[in-house]
């Protein structure tokens, strides 16, 4: 029995077995799953109960179109609906964005949600695959990821905020100063599947901003937010042309009878939704805490509801996998079958305290054994290294500072610039403008949070290295010409209305937002050529390029906990598009 249920893991599918597999191949009796990153306290089980009452309703009848469904989620969101398009789950909706605006080449970093890289190659599209580098916590650099794209020449971007498996956070101003540098391809992407669970900032979603451009999407998950991913729902945000051409698209019923249950029920638990929301930020905190005590462990700060953490060395991800489940009934992803992840790496979702002991006290069987027989980390030798399968990226990056973006991944497999099949890069890669450490915004004001002030008004002062081991000279990278830039003014964003809160919890804060028109296509933004790069790896603790720290721009240093959401109003639905909540 036991082979059976890990059989259901060797396959070179990107996703991890369905519950209902392994219920046919088990009892399921204990099982607590550290895989699916749902959220435990949500529906609550009053909502349940009454689901279950009108079970025989809920299967029985079609259900309403999905424009009704739509109408009624988009009044609770305070969204127009000529700007939203909901699928059955947000796959449903990556692929027909891939089918219909996708022409022929996409940009992703990896390791990311295996979809964005799984569908466009079965559709015959280019992935320009943007590695993410170990060494760095897997912190996604704007700058570079923009070069990169102007190098390849990718006609499409995506971006996860927050990033899974990783948790990875981007502030607000940064992704909006991408999508500004990025307003000449044919699409900007900006998947915010889980960012509800994400505390770094106030409002961090950037829906109101999609709907103001002619090439972005937001992409939002209700699954994942509800803790229903078996309804399959989900929607996306954008300007009414594009909403309007991937809704043209969907069929009339393409939302099944729980989908609509659940929408229409929303409004009377707000305040539970919020409560639970909060809960899966406390329990993310102290599950990162109890697992950065187990030795060897690196666990990565997530905005997620989920933590990515790194094996002890020795340890192999599938041995841990299958020791857990059969020996210890839990259920974790290993993720070796992500690109740009490996085998040494664990997506460990966030549950309640009672189910993080037994998680550690299962780890600590498994890796270290009791005694340390049977264990699955051997005892170290003098000398002894890891390998995972992002270490070469990682070198080669580290080895020139991320100036040998242009032409990466014909290096990453050792070939030069111009190895075949591989199209070579423009003359001059233009990338985006390093963005400027923001002025501190009070949060009263409508802001997001205040981002921490530089040391000082001038460059980061890079302290002495020390002596590097001899390594052989990196692959240098085709020189780029300077071109002449005349100055411009940067374009000044229309201000946002602030809301004021009505009498009744869940009247409208406002009047409801008039239909959005068509924006005129944007012009482009100016260009700017490359930065000067240092030389050498960044020590530690130095600002990166654009003025913060890695920890800035996740938004917790992961030791101390990251300021809490505050929404206005206790009995206030808190809405899932970041937008400013009902009164």
């Amino acid at each position: 029995m036991a082979d059976n249920v890990t059989s259901l893991f060797r396959s070179n599918a990107a996703h991890s077995p369905s519950m209902a597999a392994l219920a046919r191949e088990s009892d399921g009796a204990g099982l607590v799953d550290f895989c699916i990153p749902c959220n435990p306290y949500f529906p609550t089980p009053a909502m349940f109960e009454d689901m279950a009452a009108r079970l025989r309703d809920i299967i029985t009848y079609y259900p309403s179109s999905a424009d009704t469904i739509t109408a009624e989620l988009c009044s609770l969101l305070r969204l127009p609906p000529q700007c939203v398009a909901m699928g059955n789950g947000s796959t449903e909706l990556i692929t027909w964005i891939d089918h219909l605006l996708v022409r022929e080449s996409l940009a992703v970093p990896v390791p990311t949600f295996g979809r964005w890289t799984d569908q466009p190659m079965e559709t015959g599209k280019r992935v320009d695959m943007f590695p993410l580098q170990e060494s760095g916590g897997f912190a996604l650099d704007l700058a570079q990821y923009a070069e990169f794209i102007r190098a390849r020449g990718t006609k499409v971007a995506v971006i996860c905020n927050p990033n899974n498996p990783d948790g990875g956070f981007l502030h607000k101003h940064a992704i909006v100063q991408f999508m500004d540098a990025m307003a000449d391809l044919d699409l900007v992407v900006i998947d915010e599947s889980f960012l509800e669970f994400a505390d770094a900032e106030v409002e961090p979603s950037v829906v109101q901003e999609a709907m103001l451009r002619p090439n972005v999407i937001v992409l939002r998950s209700l699954g994942k937010n509800f803790g229903l991913h078996g309804i399959r729902f989900g929607y996306l945000v954008a300007n009414p042309s594009l909403a309007g051409r991937i809704r043209s698209m969907l069929p009339k019923w393409n939302l099944n009878s729980f989908a609509e249950h659940v929408v229409f029920m929303l409004k009377e638990h707000g305040t539970e939704y919020q409560q639970s929301l909060h809960q899966v930020r406390r329990d993310r905190m102290d599950m990162s805490g109890q697992l950065s005590s187990l030795p060897g462990l690196t666990v990565y700060p997530s905005q997620g509801n989920f933590l990515f953490v790194r094996l002890p060395v020795g340890a192999e991800g599938t041995v841990v996998r299958d020791r857990m489940l059969t020996e210890h009934r839990l259920l974790v992803r290993e993720c070796g079958n992500k690109i740009g992840s490996s085998s040494r790496f664990l997506r460990l979702v966030v549950r309640p305290q009672v189910d993080v002991r037994r998680l550690v006290s299962g780890l600590e069987q498994v890796l270290y054994g009791t005694p340390r027989r049977g264990a699955a980390v051997p005892e170290q030798a003098a000398g002894t290294g890891y390998s995972s399968g992002t270490a070469a990226i990682d070198r080669l990056v580290s080895e020139t500072n991320g100036a040998g973006t242009q032409g990466l991944a014909a290096q990453a497999v050792g070939a030069g610039p111009g190895a075949p099949g591989l199209p070579a890069a423009p003359a001059a890669g233009i990338g985006m403008p390093l963005p400027a450490v923001p002025s501190p915004v009070p949060v009263g004001a409508g802001g997001g949070m205040p981002m921490p002030a530089a040391a000082s008004s001038g460059p980061p002062q890079m302290p002495q290295q020390a002596p590097q081991p001899v390594q052989p000279p990196p692959v240098p990278a085709p020189p780029v010409p300077q071109q002449p830039v005349p100055q411009q003014i940067p374009q000044q964003m229309p201000q946002q209305t602030v809301r004021q809160p009505s009498q009744h919890p869940l009247a409208a804060p406002g009047p409801v937002p008039a239909p959005v028109p068509v924006p005129a296509p944007m012009p482009a933004v100016a260009s700017y050529p490359p930065p000067q790069m240092p030389t050498g790896p960044t020590p530690p603790g130095v600002p990166a390029r654009g003025g913060l720290t890695a920890a800035q721009v996740r938004g917790t240093d992961g030791l101390s906990q990251a300021p809490g959401t505050s929404w206005s109003g206790a009995q206030s639905w808190p809405e899932a598009a970041g937008m400013a909540p009902l009164g």
